[in-house]
């Protein structure tokens, strides 16, 4: 068999006010010199300023640069700004995670993820979602050689991000399904850990939904950690497959036709709700615990018009037609998809 690189962080710090000692983690990896810390006007307020300080402490020379998108444009933009730099320092959301994340691996050089929301789990795959005039995409990157996830500042963030978070953990369930479809009919490689990782995954946040709080500096643990597995999985499985799936076909099919999409990871989820009814599963176990960690589960709680729920079904199968999973290869037709979307309570 062909050898498999498999990346995976040196260090990962999970914990409250761990932000203040960015500069020693990075010490302590074995840095040195200049940095580049990739933040946006917002996060600079609440946590990249305490990280910058901490940097300077340990005698970093730290140079800035401020982006609020995640564009090819915007990643050059901070290519420009590097100057003999040795590491970039990721500090934000997804956007700027993705943006820091694909400049460090176009330079071929480290790059450290600190995430302030706990919205999805690009904070430590190899993966960055950029986007482009077609739409989203997915592209291969480095995975970060650490990872710095204060849950202070995750715990104060908007609670939806957190409960965005734990639905894409959710989508787990159907992205595991259809990647075994897809070996079964058309022998697509597999990998028993990276899903069993996945999997079990899924089914811890499954379990604490009703214990998911919002300020709860506990449940922004839990769901950092979880987020950071379903990434390990992805790191395992050299590809996404463990954690997207249909779900996200239809996801990513929505951000293409609606002006003001909903956040990823709810709209994950609640097409998650929707691809577990084609593969025969139980559904309604999914719907109640979305409902529980308080993530939408119909149209009306995306604010997306039922409509274009429906288009974003029929199109669903036309995102990365490579990738096979239950809605196969003609994808649903328009009665098709109102039938499922109003059986399972989306519209």
């Amino acid at each position: 068999m062909d050898s498999k690189k498999i990346q995976m962080p040196r260090e990962v710090h999970i914990g409250s006010d761990v932000i203040d000692k960015t500069g020693a983690i990075c010490k302590d990896l074995r840095f040195e010199g200049n940095v580049l810390v990739v933040t946006d006007s917002n996060v600079l307020k609440i946590g990249a300023d305490r990280a910058i300080e901490s940097l300077e402490s340990e005698d970093f020379s730290v140079e800035l640069s401020k982006i609020n998108a995640a564009t090819l444009e915007t990643i050059e933009d901070v290519k420009n700004n590097i100057n003999n730099t040795s590491l970039i320092v990721g500090i934000g959301g997804g956007t700027v995670i993705d943006v820091a994340k694909m400049a460090a691996t176009d330079l071929g050089i480290y790059f450290v993820s600190a995430p302030t929301a706990a919205s999805h789990d690009g904070i430590v795959s190899p993966l960055a979602s950029i986007k482009s005039s077609e739409g989203s995409v997915s592209l291969k990157a480095q995975a970060p050689i650490g990872v710095i996830a204060d849950t202070n500042i995750i715990r104060n963030a908007p609670f939806r991000l957190l409960a965005a978070g734990c639905a894409d953990i959710v989508s787990n369930y159907t992205a595991i399904k259809d990647w075994q479809l897809a070996n079964r009919l058309k022998n697509e490689n597999y990998s028993e850990s990276a899903a069993a990782l996945s999997i079990m995954t899924a089914k811890l946040i499954m379990k604490s939904s009703k214990s998911i709080k919002e300020g709860l500096e506990e449940s922004a643990r839990l769901v950092v950690k979880s987020l950071f597995s379903s990434g390990m999985a992805i790191s395992i499985a050299g590809s996404s497959r463990p954690a997207s799936g249909s779900e996200h076909k239809f996801s990513h099919a929505l951000d293409k036709i609606v002006s003001k999409p909903a956040l990823h990871g709810e709209q994950c989820g609640v097409g998650t709700i929707m691809m577990m009814n084609l593969h025969g599963g139980d559904w309604e176990f999914i719907k109640s615990a979305l409902t529980d960690m308080k993530a939408p589960t119909n149209a009306y709680e995306l604010g997306i018009d039922s409509e274009d729920i429906i288009e974003a079904l029929t199109l669903a199968h036309t995102i990365r037609p490579e990738r096979y999973t239950i809605l196969g290869e003609r994808g649903l037709s328009r009665d098709a998809a109102e039938k499922l979307a109003v059986k399972t309570g989306v519209i």
